[in-house]
């Protein structure tokens, strides 16, 4: 029985590990993203001026690190990554709330 275990055991550890999960205050997110004016360029499932919120989450799913690259992201702005469209920057965020819009991002934008 024992034997059993262990290969279950290290299949869930491995999808822990390989799906990283944030937890996000959703309703905090989406308000901070309507205020600081990211809702008009992003939807969460369609492209409108930049890339839906869920294509984003797509691009880095299972990435160690993209929490970090996509908080740097909002910050400092930038184009080329879904085309020529810069998207502005937010350097006024504070890390906190970077890593807020990341992780919700991230988590595919969700309402709750």
């Amino acid at each position: 029985m024992r034997m059993k275990l262990i290969p279950l055991a290290l299949t869930a550890t491995a999808a822990l590990i390989s799906s990283p999960s944030w937890a996000v205050d959703a309703a905090a997110a989406k308000a901070l993203a309507s205020k600081s004016a990211c809702m008009a360029c992003h939807a969460v499932d369609r492209k409108l001026v930049g890339p839906s919120y869920k294509d984003v989450a797509a691009k880095h799913q299972g990435q160690a690190d993209a929490l970090e690259k996509v908080a740097a992201r909002i910050k400092s702005g930038g184009s080329g990554m879904y085309g020529p469209v810069p998207m502005p920057a937010q350097p006024n965020l504070k890390d906190d709330e970077l890593k807020l819009l990341a992780a919700w991002i991230l988590a595919g934008a969700p309402d709750k």
